[in-house]
């Protein structure tokens, strides 16, 4: 089994800094395998909040699967924003724009799709779409396939399209051939789980779609501060989501949805007939890391 705690939208310059302690205890609660976070480390790509995100995420388990957001491309400065728009994330965060990790369970890469010339929306490009592939396709089925991204390649119903990750559907085409499983995003600052069969349509591929609200930001826009771990054992997946309650000052579940592999991808499955799926810690052992 494995466990992958999925922040987003930390917003480092907009910050509820009250939860960060008690983010911090919630991961190291959890036991994640791995963290991955879908971008906005920042709320304008300031160096100070760099500063303040890298250290932040130093004291966070590893190892950790971090990809930029909109709101890591400087706004104003425009020399910076068109000639050298993710110097900072770079210096401070990571200079990999594609992070990879893999185990016998699990394999996981992130994707940039942040870009200079828009200030909110987002794309991916055929370079990064060949470099997904050419580290998933090869991964067989029974090992669960991840993608990381900041835009998400799904939304709530009545939501604004323009939020949709730009040439989402020819992703899905090459993803859908190298059986990806889950796309983990943020940006909307909403927690959902959803499916890719109803908007992609793609014969015999259902990815799930996991969408993080922000975990320490005051722009939450409506909902309470998230996160979410994800339960790995296939053919089997839960998201468990924990949301911040100020009044016992941590992050506490909120709910869990079950999903199973199928024939026809990953379907969601009732809670009583989600019972006897078992994610058990008990004999578990350290994964393995690919560096590559």
């Amino acid at each position: 089994m494995r466990r992958i705690a999925h922040l987003s939208d930390l917003h480092f310059g907009h910050l509820r800094r009250e939860t960060l302690g008690p983010l911090r205890d919630a991961l190291r609660a959890a036991r994640p395998h791995l963290v991955a976070i879908s971008g906005d480390l920042t709320q304008r790509a300031r160096r100070k909040q760099f500063q303040e995100a890298a250290q932040f995420l130093e004291t966070l388990p590893s190892p950790r699967i971090v990809v930029p957001g909109n709101h890591d491309v400087p706004l104003y400065n425009f020399f910076a924003r068109f000639g050298r728009p993710l110097d900072k994330y770079r210096r401070y965060i990571t200079e990999d724009m594609q992070p990879f990790y893999a185990d016998d369970e699990v394999a996981i890469i992130g994707v940039n799709t942040a870009r200079a010339w828009t200030t909110k929306y987002g794309r991916i490009n055929q370079r990064q779409i060949d470099g997904v592939r050419e580290k998933l396709c090869d991964h067989e089925n029974d090992v669960t396939k991840i993608v990381v991204t900041h835009h998400p390649f799904d939304l709530p119903e009545n939501h604004d399209e323009g939020d949709l990750l730009g040439r989402a559907n020819l992703a899905m085409v090459a993803l859908a051939e190298c059986g990806a499983d889950l796309l983990l995003a943020g940006h909307l600052h909403i927690g959902r789980t959803g499916h890719t069969a109803v908007r992609y349509r793609i014969a015999g591929h259902s990815a799930l779609v996991v969408s993080a609200g922000t975990a320490t930001s005051t722009r939450h826009r409506g909902e309470t501060n998230s996160f979410n771990v994800i339960r790995i054992n296939h053919p089997h997946v839960q998201v468990e989501r924990l949301v911040w309650q100020s009044e016992k000052n941590a992050f506490t579940p909120a709910s869990a949805e079950n999903f199973k592999f199928t024939s026809d991808g990953w379907k969601p499955v009732p809670d009583e007939a989600a019972a006897g799926f078992v994610f058990d810690e008990k004999s578990e052992v350290n994964p393995s890391t690919d560096t590559h």
